[in-house]
Order: C-alpha cells, then structure tokens, then sequence
C-alpha cells in the first residue's frame, strides 16, 4: 500500500497537469467519495479521523491521525488523500499489471489475466473437433479489462459519462461530442497532456478536436472506457481500431505503467498470432485502417502467421475453420480436409489473398491444383455469377466502380493462375472468360483465359461453352468459341511429337470433337449465325477427331431446320463437311428421306450405303438394289421438278 501512495505521490508532485487538476476548485467540492474516508477538508475542528479500508477487505484495527490545519499539512498526506479518492472514483479496475510479470501470464490455453483485479477470458466459439484439447486450440479469444459497469450514455450527438464529478473535457470527433473528465484521460492519455497545457486555470471546460483519430468515435471510446476503468471485451475485430488509437493518444508505459498499449500488445502476441481465426478477422478489420496498421507491422505479422498454418500439414491443423463443402463428415473427421483454409482465407482483402497466394507459391510445399481451387473459392466471393438469369441486366446498372473493381479481381486472379497443366479446371477458365467478357477485362487477360481453356478443351462441358455475346446477349458468342478450339489445336503442332503423344492426342481430339458437335447442335437454332460461320466451325477440327459423323450430320439438319432460306451453295457448304461413310445405318436411312439435304449429298449417302451392304451380305446388296432404284427415280424426279423450275423462273423474268 505504501508503494502505491508514494508511486501516486511522485506522479502528482513531478506531473504539471496533475497539479493544475489537483488544484482544480471543480474537483475540491467533491473530495468525499466514501462516508468512511473524508477527507481533510470535510473536518474543519481538525480532530482525529478514523481511516478505514473498503467494506469487501477485513476492518483491520482502526488507526488515529491527527491532522493539521490545511496550510501546514505535508504534502506526502494531501497526496494521499487526494490520489486515494480519484483512484477509487475513477481508475478502479486498472492496477498495474506490469508490476508483477505473474499477471501477464496465461493461467491456461484460453485464460490469461491481465491484472489483479480484472482478468481476461478467451470467450470459446463452439467447436466441432472430437477432442477437448483441440477444442480449447480452436477457439477465438477474447481480451476482458476493467470492473465498472458501463456508465457510457448518449443523447444524440452527445456522449457523457455517468459521474457526480462535473465535466472538464470536452473531446469532439466528427459528430461525436464526448463531455468527459481531465484526471482519468490525462493519467493515461501523452497526446491529451500535451494539449491541456498546466498554465490553464480555466474553470472551463476544455475542448479538443481529434477528428484525424485512427478509427474514429468506436475506437476513441474503447480508450476512454478503458481510462475509466470500465470493462472492456476486446476481440480480434478490436484490435487494430483500439491500438491504433492507443497509439495516437501515446497510451504508452512512459506515460502510465500497465497502459492500454502494452496489453494490446501482449494480447496480439500470444492469442491473436496463435489462432486462426483471429489472424484471418484482424486482417480483415486491417483493409478498414490500412495505413495505421501497415506502419505498426500488424498485417506483416499477421499475414505471416496465416502462411505458416496454411503451411501446415492437415494431420496437425487443431484450429476452428470454416468448411462448408458438402458431404463433409464435421463430427466424424479426424483429420483436416487439404483445402480447409481455402474458404477463410477468400474473406480477405485483395491485397492480403495476393501476398499469401504469392508467398505459398513460392514455398513450394503447397501443390498447384490446391491453390487453383483457393483461386475459385475467391473468385466465387468476389465475382458475380456468369450463368445467372439477370447476369446481363445488373451488368448495365452497375456503376463504373463496381465494374472497375471486378475487373481488378479478375486480372489478378488471372495473374495468380499457376503455369502449372491442370492446376485449375477448364470450366473455371471458361467463367473467368465470361466474366472478362460481361465486364470489359484488358485484351490480354482475355487472350490468356483463351489460351489456357484452349489448352483443356476436351475437359470441359457443354455448358461451358455456351457464351453470350457482350453486343448482343441473345446470341451465342461463336468466336470465342473458335478462338478456343484454335488454341486447342495450337498444342498438338510442335515440331516433335512422340508417339505417347499422339495416342494422347487422339483421345483428346475425339473427346473435344464430341463436345464440339453438342455444341453446334445448340447454336445451330440461332438465327443470327451466317452459313459460312457455322461451316467454319463444322470444319474446324481434322478428319482423326471424328471416327463417326453423325453427331456432325444432326447439327447440320438441325441447321438446315432454323435456317429453310439457305440457298444450294450454303446447303453444299455446310454438308461439305459430313463424311457420309461414317455414318451410321440410322443416320443414312434418315438422310436418304431428307428433302433438307442438297442431291449432291443425298447420292453420296446411297453410294455408302451400298458400299456397307456390299460388304455385309450378297442378299442384303440385292434387297438394297431394288430400293436404291426407288430411291433414285425419286431423285430424278426431284431434279427435274428443280431444273424446270428453275427455267420457269427464267422465262418469268425474260
């Protein structure tokens, strides 16, 4: 006890601002805090005044004093008196917990006291790990400082504090007018000692604008609550606004020990940096403060803290995580998923994902399809959805912020994409290239989106490849789609080609074929698709990606279908790329009936299917004659039916 009044007696007789309050006439008239302690101004007949300790500690035998007139009392006695009330009025709560190194320690995995009186409790989030070990690991922690209630009232812009005590500081910060008391604030406060200087004997009360305060109103109330003594439950979302300013008020040990600067600190070195979840929010809160906190190395550390558990092998990962894949055995795991961070991490900054992007990619302890699918998960938060219905009509009511930014997540996650063959899904490429597509991205985030789905075409789907085009959202987008297929194509023309090779781009060919001609059958009933665009397509790919033609033949007669004004030349055309004798008997039959089909192509398909009856059976060649007979009288009498009209049509125009 003694070394507290004679630490408060030196702090009061060295401080100029302390000895400008402690002759405050504002605070004299109010020195009798407890009816069991007066003080020496409350006793004019100057007799003995019995001292007693508060109620909650055991009444030790009462002590006599004899006072002295007030202008002969030692100073060491009118500090005692002086310093016992405002600490009892105003600072209860806040004992210097420096003083004794035992207090900053944490008593357990998720307890740490931060003072003889207040104590700091990691409030637990609900934990689905199996074990108890691993769940007291997994939960977010909490800072608890402070005993008082919460005396903090507003009325509209003004904020007080519930006091008998009148008061002597105004601090006003944006709209926020906070009516405060000078002996709490200073005591903790550099900044407010500075600007309160001790030559003011004012009455007054003092005011102060700290509009450039990092954090603003919330944060500056953190601080304050914390001068008064009042309790205070600061998590990881509080922790930049409340240090940053902490740091701006100099709420430093050489201003007061056990200030709020050092149990921040102390809070962010052994529970913010030890858990995954308070790293992952205090980043978050970090994109709010982005100077501040970048100048106090807090992202540094932070984004460092998130490598080395993004680092760490599944089997030891104890931490809480978000994971809501589905079909994922939660209560039933014992081992975490490879991509368990993927999801956390999306919630981050632009900025933040890239360096920690970057920096996995260089450890090189990560492989490239996990970081491909780290990529999709954030491209899903950030991005809207090509496919959605009202895709096209929120694209044109955006404004040109929303749009600028999209375009800025896109190309650096177009950026980010590992060089690495299969790190990322061709269907991911494809969205990314619809999305640059419906935003105006730069040519060449477009260009290297064509090139890297050209390059896993035969993986993809159907649905992947039907674009709308950004001039005309009722079309499909077919040159893209060529642009695609070319730069499949792209692949297999190097010089040297080993025969593993070629086998391998035989069954890429067929499986891209395949996915081509579902393709054109979808485009095919567009109408704004010229003949000779669609023929290009139908010829695109070479002759060993098809060993049978009649997923070719039902785009065309699809075609032929939407489009009946074609004339003979587009007709031929288009069936210029069908090989009729890879054709199966269903599609021949259907063919020889097609009145669509030009006679050109009709005579082709009756000459293979004589070739495969041939080659079947002699009966079967024979039964085959008869009806090629019939068919081809019927052939004849339709280009005759042709040639005449076409001389009536002559004769009508001469």
């Amino acid at each position: 006890m003694m070394e507290r009044v004679l630490l408060l007696h030196r702090q009061v007789e060295t401080s100029p601002p302390f000895q400008h309050i402690a002759r405050s006439s504002s605070l004299a008239g109010v020195c009798s805090p407890h009816p069991q302690a007066p003080v020496a101004e409350a006793n004019p007949e100057h007799k003995a005044v019995q001292w007693q300790r508060e109620p909650d500690t055991p009444t030790p035998t009462p002590t006599t004093i004899t006072t002295q007139p007030p202008l002969c009392r030692p100073p060491l006695f009118r500090t005692l008196v002086f310093c016992l009330f405002l600490d009892k009025l105003f600072c209860n709560g806040h004992q210097n917990s420096v003083d004794n190194p035992a207090l900053l320690k944490p008593s357990h995995v998720w307890s740490w006291a931060v003072g003889s009186r207040s104590s700091g409790t990691y409030s637990p989030e609900p934990s689905h790990y199996s074990t108890e070990e691993e769940g007291k690991e997994a939960r977010m922690k909490y800072l608890k400082l402070g005993t008082k209630p919460d005396t903090f009232y507003r009325d509209d812009s003004k904020r007080s504090v519930l006091s008998d005590v009148p008061c002597d500081l105004i601090i006003q910060i944006n709209n926020a007018r906070y009516q405060l008391h000078k002996f709490p604030l200073l005591m903790r406060c550099g900044l407010l000692q500075r600007l309160c200087p001790d030559s003011d004997d004012s009455r007054e009360a003092k005011t102060l604008a700290l509009h450039d305060i990092p954090g603003g109103e919330a944060a500056f109330e953190l601080c304050a609550k914390f001068c008064y003594g009042i309790v205070l439950n600061l998590g990881a979302k509080d922790y930049i606004p409340a240090i940053c300013a902490a740091k701006f008020l100099k709420m430093t040990e050489s201003v007061s020990k056990g200030n709020f600067i050092i149990k921040l600190e102390y809070f962010f070195n052994k529970c913010i940096l030890k858990g995954w979840k308070d790293s992952i929010i205090t980043l978050k809160t970090a994109a709010k403060l982005k100077g501040c906190s970048e100048n106090l190395g807090i992202v540094h550390r932070c984004t460092a803290a998130v490598i080395e558990k993004i680092l760490t092998h599944p089997s030891k990962v104890t931490w809480c995580f978000t994971y809501s894949r589905p079909g994922f055995p939660v209560n039933q795991r014992r081992e975490a998923p490879r991509d368990w961070w993927t999801e956390d991490v999306s919630e981050l900054n632009l900025d933040h994902f890239r360096v920690i992007i970057s920096a996995i990619r260089s450890a090189k302890e990560i492989p490239p399809p996990l970081i491909g699918e780290a990529l999709h998960v954030y491209s899903c938060k950030h991005l809207p959805d090509p496919s959605g219905p009202q895709m096209k009509e929120s694209t044109c009511s955006k404004s040109q912020d929303t749009l600028s930014r999209q375009r800025i997540v896109l190309e650096a996650i177009v950026n980010m994409i590992p060089v690495e063959h299969g790190s990322v899904t061709g269907g991911f490429l494809l969205r990314l290239l619809k999305i640059a597509d419906l935003a105006g991205a730069s040519a060449s985030t477009k260009a290297e989106l064509i090139r890297g789905a050209g390059r896993q075409l035969h993986e993809m789907g159907l649905k992947d490849l039907l674009f709308l085009s950004a001039s005309k959202p009722e079309t499909h987008d077919i040159d893209l789609v060529e642009a695609i297929v070319e730069n499949f194509l792209a692949q297999f023309r190097r010089p040297m080609m080993q025969q593993e090779d070629a086998e391998g781009m035989a069954i890429s060919m067929r499986k891209a074929a395949t996915i081509i001609d579902s393709y054109l059958q979808v485009v095919a009933h567009s109408a704004s698709i010229p003949p000779s665009k669609f023929a290009g397509m139908l010829e695109s790919l070479p002759e060993v990606a098809r060993p049978q033609h009649d997923d070719l033949y039902w785009a065309v007669d699809t075609y032929l279908t939407e489009h009946p004004d074609l004339t003979k030349e587009e007709k031929k055309l288009l069936c210029r790329a069908i090989d009729c004798r890879r054709l199966s008997a269903e599609s021949r039959s259907h063919a020889v009936g097609n009145d669509r089909l030009p006679l050109r192509t009709i005579v082709r398909v009756l000459q293979a299917e004589q070739e495969a009856t041939a080659a079947s059976s002699p009966p079967a060649a024979a039964a085959w004659g008869r009806a090629k007979s019939a068919v081809a009288s019927r052939v004849r009498r339709r280009s005759w039916s042709e040639k005449s009209g076409g001389r009536d049509a002559e004769a009508a125009e001469g």
